[in-house]
């Protein structure tokens, strides 16, 4: 727990099994279950005030097109508070399709209700205006910055952690990941006490197989 926690850009399954001397697969089943009690504790919180959302695409190793038609990758959706011109709290999860329910089920368990969320009026984003103060409008590329700049930056920089960490990640543990990079933002101004805020995660979870 201490060796996950104090490294600011984690640590992968490999370099755990080298420092305390297990196989991969150990260690690969501490980190999930890590990981497991990061994001149920990150779930009893929501976020408020102005929201930005969006999707991105993550992952994947064949060539494609750019852009949401991209061949071989994996679908978030993310969210941040917006305090001000800095990032508030965020949450983000890996969904298998962008839409109408998908969006739903995200904006229920991460967001209060009521509040204001900004999107690019991508069409599967609209269902916010259902149950939030919707601010939307359609965004180029270009002015992507503007209008929407912290969950872009939020997006880019998971990219990185799952690049610089792990080398990429599959499909079937990304949720996992994604999990782990919010936990860590999100307790980014108590670096400090992140051992031990995490070692009581973990100890107040139920078992994990």
């Amino acid at each position: 727990i201490y060796l996950v926690a104090a490294d600011k850009g984690g640590i992968s399954a490999l370099r755990l099994a080298k420092h305390i001397g297990v196989s991969w697969p150990t260690a690969r089943n501490m980190l999930k279950k890590i990981r497991t009690a990061m994001e149920h504790r990150d779930s009893i919180y929501r976020l408020e005030n102005l929201i930005e959302l969006d999707d991105a695409l993550v992952g994947g190793k064949r060539p494609g097109k750019r852009g949401r038609g991209a061949q071989g990758k994996k679908r978030i959706v993310v969210a941040v508070e917006r305090r001000g011109k800095k990032a508030g709290f965020m949450a983000a999860q890996a969904v298998e399709v962008i839409n109408k329910k998908t969006v739903r089920e995200f904006l229920k368990y991460r967001l209060k209700p009521g509040q204001t969320v900004r999107t690019d009026a991508f069409p599967s984003l609209n269902c916010a205006g259902e149950t939030h103060n919707h601010d939307k409008k359609v965004t180029p590329p270009e002015e992507a910055s503007n209008w929407l700049p912290l969950v872009h930056i939020m997006i880019g920089n998971l990219k990185k952690f799952l690049n610089g960490t792990f080398h990429g990640v599959s499909h079937k543990y990304l949720q996992e990941y994604v999990s782990e990079f919010c936990y860590r933002f999100n307790r980014r101004f108590w670096e400090p006490e992140l051992p031990l805020r995490l070692l009581n995660a973990c100890l107040t979870h139920t078992p994990v197989k």
